[in-house]
């Protein structure tokens, strides 16, 4: 292994050296800990210190990086303190995480760390949104993100490089190579003659090198972050290394031939940084055994401290109010108050309804008399919003130019200029991540599905990063995604879907379902100044069928509160979407029947009061939605009336859903599919009690 110092001055090789030590040092305690049966899990970096420490530290300290399970010279070269690193380990309270999460699966604002998940590849996707908002920022920095052989694999690695070239973030992967992904070798798992290669398929540069060496890995980042932040371009490097343990320790390494731990042996990182520190006169045997015992001591010192945590106390309570951010001070935000008779303003305009150019935007000086599309106050939401927020950044597919696929973004990157207006690659899962990775820096963003039914392809950054990583450590996802959804156009199995549900079941979404345009634009504005994760649901057939009054001021409509539509005393029909304009178009036909309709509104959190309120003034429910039977969210609540409000109950709890299958194309086939065409039959049923 050949060293070249490079200009470094002594005092900076002597920094690398204790700096690569160090994690090496504590890993060893680790290990005997293990063996001891006082930690529980250990995954090891043993053999690629260099790199997590080479990089590291050829960053500055308050530039993002995205580490993996192996990385801890990331942490330490951070200075996290042992003792609370070692909590976090041992899953104390008083650790990163509160005691949520294991080893190595949590961050660090402070110190520029971002937790990873146990699915790797998102990883990556996040590293892009922090170098687009240093982008956006013109600061000149650049974000890092880690990644395995085995995890260049994965969707997200394409998606993630894929995107940063074609925005031209100034983003460094890294790929640790150390031949295995657990027990997989990388001869069989790509074909390529090296991982760098991969870099030209995204139109970027690559390079590839020793990843034991830590000189070798220091400089090359040292240019490469200069190279990055000069040409605002992302790089790949690619360091071969070697993993000298199992996966975790539980697993072993039989399945590793004994002459590749032999080869590798020789080629360990600190042992030959040591040994040509001596050569080059910077270090003999005393120094190395003095700064060895002086580390030991430390470690234990340290230790102590770790051990000396506090049992558990577990306070449900706040479990479950940090799945959540808090919102900014009240008041900061207008709440709008409901208008007096929103019966009368809210209709169905059906064919009758008058169009309105969807780029035409209001000038803000007219009042509460003027009618909107669904759509247009959606958008006028949006606008109203870019403007409030000089940090929040909207990203989709076809956004830009062409405006959207519904037309809802037209003319605002010609008002808000392309930087915050942007249009993406097909490739949601990055995007959702990129979103994240601009709330680390505290940008807001918007993300628009083309379709609500896309969102499979970004389930895992929803599901597992955008909804957990405040709970996690304390971080939030400020963060909107709209979803267009709904059937009733003809559009078939995957741009049909009412996939609501899904992220209903999610402790640390929210999520928002307008049926007015008022709703549409109050809740829109209400979502984009959460500082959570808020999916907003938008249905498509009530885009421009629907119109309604809508205040040309910046308002909220509170998340969490559902909407009396109107009051009966016969029975409530609770529902949101297109079932509340069912609802009211089966109350204007079926006037003999005093029906109480009540919009929930937001479907995460519901508002349980005036879900209680309405089965108190009827004593029979009906929930209606446009979502299937099974799973879906009337099942929920039938559940908690059942529990919460039987004694008010006269009839059973009946639920009004589409048919259990997927979405038809044919017109006469997605009639029979939704609700609405069953809705009678069950109002009949339930007035039969």
């Amino acid at each position: 292994m050949t060293f070249h110092r490079n200009n470094l001055s002594d005092n900076e090789l002597l920094s690398l050296y204790k700096n690569l030590l160090w994690p090496r040092l504590i890993e060893e305690k680790m290990l005997l800990l293990l063996r001891q049966g006082r930690i529980s899990k250990w995954f090891s970096g043993i053999g690629q210190e260099a790199i997590s420490v080479g990089a590291t530290m050829a960053l500055q300290d308050d530039e993002w990086i995205m580490p993996l399970h192996r990385n801890l010279g990331v942490f330490t070269s951070r200075n996290m303190p042992l003792h609370k690193l070692f909590k976090q380990w041992q899953g104390a309270q008083d650790g990163y995480s509160k005691g949520r999460e294991r080893s190595f699966h949590f961050g660090s604002k402070e110190h520029h760390i971002c937790g990873m998940i146990s699915h790797l590849g998102p990883q990556l996707a996040i590293a892009d949104g922090v170098a687009l908002a240093y982008k956006l920022k013109k600061q000149n920095k650049v974000s890092l993100a880690f990644t395995g052989d085995g995890g260049t694999s994965e969707g997200d690695f394409h998606e993630a490089l894929n995107t940063a070239a074609v925005w031209d973030l100034p983003v460094i992967f890294i790929i640790e190579n150390n031949g295995y992904g657990l027990s997989t070798p990388t001869s069989e798992q790509y074909r390529c003659e090296s991982l760098a290669d991969r870099a030209k398929g995204y139109g970027m540069e690559s390079v590839i090198i020793d990843g034991n060496n830590i000189l070798s890995v220091y400089d090359t980042i040292k240019g490469v972050r200069d190279y990055c932040i000069k040409n605002q371009k992302p790089y790949l490097i690619e360091c071969l290394t070697f993993r000298m343990r199992g996966h975790e320790e539980a697993s072993g390494t039989k399945y590793v031939p004994k002459e590749l731990f032999d080869a590798w042996q020789v080629k360990d990182p600190i042992k030959n940084y040591e040994e040509w520190l001596v050569k080059e006169g910077l270090l003999n045997d005393a120094i190395v055994a003095s700064v060895r015992e002086e580390m030991k001591a430390k470690i234990e010192q340290e230790l102590k401290i770790g051990f000396d945590s506090k049992p558990i106390v577990v306070n449900v309570e706040e479990e479950l109010k940090d799945m959540y951010s808090p919102k900014p001070p009240e008041g900061e935000f207008a709440i709008a108050q409901p208008l007096l008779n929103q019966n009368v303003l809210f209709h169905t305009a059906s064919s009758q309804s008058k169009e309105r150019s969807a780029d035409s935007l209001p000038d803000g000086k007219v009042g509460m008399g003027r009618s909107l599309r669904l759509l247009d106050a959606i958008k006028e939401g949006l606008f109203q919003s870019m403007q409030q927020h000089s940090n929040l950044v909207l990203m989709g597919q076809d956004i830009a130019e062409y405006g959207g696929a519904f037309k809802i973004t037209e003319g605002f990157v010609q008002e808000f200029g392309k930087a915050r207006v942007r249009n993406t690659p097909l490739c949601e899962s990055a995007i959702v991540g990129a979103a994240l990775g601009l709330s680390l820096e505290g940008f807001k963003s918007m993300m628009e599905m083309q379709f609500a039914d896309f969102a499979t392809v970004g389930f895992n950054q929803i599901i597992n990063n955008l909804a957990k990583i405040h709970y996690r450590w304390g971080q939030n996802a400020d963060v909107v995604i709209r979803m267009p959804t709904g059937g009733g156009v003809g559009a078939g199995p995957f741009h049909s879907q009412s996939n609501e549900a899904w992220f209903v079941h999610t402790p640390g979404l929210k999520v928002v379902y307008p049926s007015t345009p008022y709703d549409a634009k109050g809740l829109l504005i209400a979502a984009i100044n959460d500082p959570n994760p808020v999916m907003y649901f938008e249905h498509k057939a009530l885009y421009r069928s629907i119109t309604g009054q809508v205040p040309s001021d910046y308002y909220e409509v509170e998340i969490g509160k559902a909407r009396v539509v109107q009051t009966g005393d016969d029975i409530s029909i609770i529902t949101y979407g297109a079932g509340v304009h069912w609802a009211e178009d089966y109350a204007m036909e079926n006037t003999h029947i005093s029906i109480d309709i009540l919009d929930l509104r937001t479907l995460l959190p519901l508002d349980y009061e005036a879900i209680a309120a309405s089965v108190k003034r009827t004593g029979k429910v009906l929930l209606l939605h446009e979502d299937t039977m099974i799973g879906g969210i009337g099942g929920e609540i039938a559940a908690w009336i059942g529990e919460n409000c039987f004694s008010y109950l006269d009839a059973p709890v009946l639920r009004c859903a589409s048919l259990d299958t997927a979405v038809p194309f044919n017109i006469e086939l997605e009639g029979a599919f939704l609700a609405k065409s069953r809705l009678n039959e069950y109002v009949q049923k339930l007035m039969s009690y």
